[in-house]
Order: C-alpha cells, then sequence, then structure tokens
C-alpha cells in the first residue's frame, strides 16, 4: 500500500515538472484563418455571419426599391444584443456587419450615435474660432438614415458528460425609420459538436 501511494505521488510530482517546464510557442497565422479551440463564438464566426447575412440582406426585394428610384439606401447599426450564455463581444461583430456594408457598395453608411456625438464636439471646437473660415464645418448639414439594422445573438448548450452541442442563432432586422416597416429578418444559425477528451496520467 506504501509503495502503490509512493508511486502515485512520484508520478503526480513528474506531471508537474512536465507542466513547468514546457515551454510556450506562439505560431503567427492569417487573421482569415479558422481556429476553434474551445469552440465557443470566436472572430471566425464573427465574421462569417456578418458577411453571409448581409449579402442576403442587400438580395432581397426591398433593395430594388431604392434601386428603381435611383437613390442608395443609408443605413445605420443600432444595437446587437447578447442574450447567449457565453460573454460576446458584440462591438466587433457591429464592426464586421459596417465593414460588409460599406464594402458592398450598395449602401451609404451613417456613423453610430456614440460616433455622432465625437464629430459635433469636433464640429463645435471648428466653430469656436478654432478653424479657418474657409475649412469650417456647418452644423444642420448631416445626413439622416433611411434604415436601421439591429438584432440579437442566442445561444442553446446541450451537454452530456464531456460532449456538448453549441447552437448559435443570429437574428437581424431592418427597419424603415420614418415609417417602422420591418422590410427584411434574417437569421443565420451555427451549430459545433465539442468532444472534451479525458485527461490521462
Amino acid at each position: 500500500m506504501v509503495k502503490q501511494v509512493l508511486k502515485m505521488t512520484i508520478a503526480g510530482m513528474c506531471l508537474i515538472v512536465a507542466v513547468g517546464c514546457g515551454g510556450k510557442k506562439v505560431t503567427r497565422v492569417e487573421t482569415d484563418t479558422t481556429i476553434d479551440l474551445s469552440g465557443r463564438w470566436n472572430d471566425a464566426d464573427s465574421r462569417m455571419v456578418a458577411e453571409e447575412m448581409i449579402k442576403d440582406c442587400l438580395s432581397k426585394p426591398w433593395y430594388n426599391r431604392y434601386e428603381g428610384a435611383n437613390a442608395v439606401p443609408r443605413v445605420i447599426v443600432g444595437k446587437i444584443r447578447n442574450r447567449s450564455h457565453e460573454h460576446i463581444n458584440t462591438e466587433t461583430f457591429i464592426k464586421d456587419i459596417e465593414r460588409t456594408l460599406i464594402n458592398s457598395g450598395k449602401v451609404e453608411f451613417v456613423a453610430s450615435k456614440e460616433e455622432r456625438e465625437q464629430i459635433r464636439e469636433e464640429r463645435d471646437d471648428q466653430m469656436a474660432d478654432n478653424a479657418s473660415d474657409e475649412t469650417v464645418k456647418a452644423d444642420g448639414q448631416e445626413v439622416g438614415a433611411d434604415l436601421m439594422l439591429y438584432g440579437s445573438i442566442n445561444t442553446i448548450a446541450d451537454t452530456e458528460g464531456d460532449e456538448t452541442v453549441m447552437y448559435y442563432q443570429t437574428d437581424l432586422e431592418l427597419v424603415e425609420i420614418e415609417s417602422n416597416r420591418k422590410v427584411w429578418i434574417g437569421t443565420k444559425k451555427i451549430k459545433k459538436y465539442i468532444t472534451r477528451g479525458k485527461a490521462k496520467l
């Protein structure tokens, strides 16, 4: 019995030493490379969902009305709520959406509420005799948005032992600001099967 306890103690100490002596290795990879370590929402999910949902949004009938009137719709992104049980950086997701919208060339993009407040402060500073008359930017020239895009991210986790199925559902809605009419509703679903191996001594 003593020998068995001694063997287990030595094995545990060897494991601690092995872990302690292990060096860290860092490998640089392309930023668009998909690396899924934990199974949680990551940068690849954010980018993929934003690109696929905006592509779907801009291909739907609502856009034809603006195209037929030779008008470019002006869009603003509102709140994307994280209703999942994970910490999800919705600001990163919003930026992925904004980038995809702007790069599409099909819409004009209006700055967010927070961004507009910063710009207004800059205009106020210019108008306080801090910029020349030729370069000062006047108030009351802002462009109003026609539509607002907002939505939420939800999750469902199903776990049994060392196996987990993670289900993510992103819902976005596009609404006309003047009439409150919803012109597009989109949903993107992601399902991940995660297994966790048992540690071996």
